[in-house]
């Protein structure tokens, strides 16, 4: 909780201590998945063909978050290594992890709250949003996947 204090704008420490935070929970359950042999529902959608495929979306989507606002704030490119092949991932999750998270946590520490709220830029898929909404929806994203493998793991539905 203290790396909130070295954020300028502590309303960026606390969503990128969530999105962390989020992330490992993430991770965890994912390995639980993984353990129990979890199998997917039946889809068309590419990110859910297997449970390798959930993880690297997950982590793709992490590191595109923070590209994204770096560009549109005109900060330098983080320097995010592509998430591991599919083949690797299981075995380097934990690492890759580790990496994400550390370049999540400097680009945005000197910003001044105006910058995360003042104005809004289309995301990739095309819906407006402020810097804080996708800090929001960068830490979300995480919690979305962790809940739908929970109900698999459970059989809740």
């Amino acid at each position: 909780m203290d790396q909130i204090k070295e954020y300028r704008y502590r309303g960026a420490g606390v969503l990128i201590f969530l999105q962390e935070k989020c992330m490992r929970s993430f991770l965890l359950v994912w390995k639980q998945a993984k353990e129990k042999n979890v199998k997917l529902p039946e889809t068309t959608d590419t990110d859910y063909q297997s449970l390798e495929t959930v993880l690297f979306h997950v982590f793709r989507a992490s590191r595109g978050y923070i590209k994204w606002i770096c560009e549109k704030l005109d900060l330098p490119e983080p320097g995010i290594d592509s998430p591991p092949a599919l083949e690797d991932i299981e075995n380097k999750a934990d690492s890759y992890l580790e990496h994400l998270l550390e370049k999540w946590r400097d680009p945005l520490k000197e910003l001044d709250e105006k910058v995360f709220h003042d104005k809004a830029y289309k995301a990739r898929w095309g819906v407006e949003y402020c810097i804080d909404a996708m800090l929001e929806h960068a830490v979300m994203h995480p919690v979305r996947h962790e809940f739908q493998l929970t109900n698999l793991i459970t059989g809740s539905n």
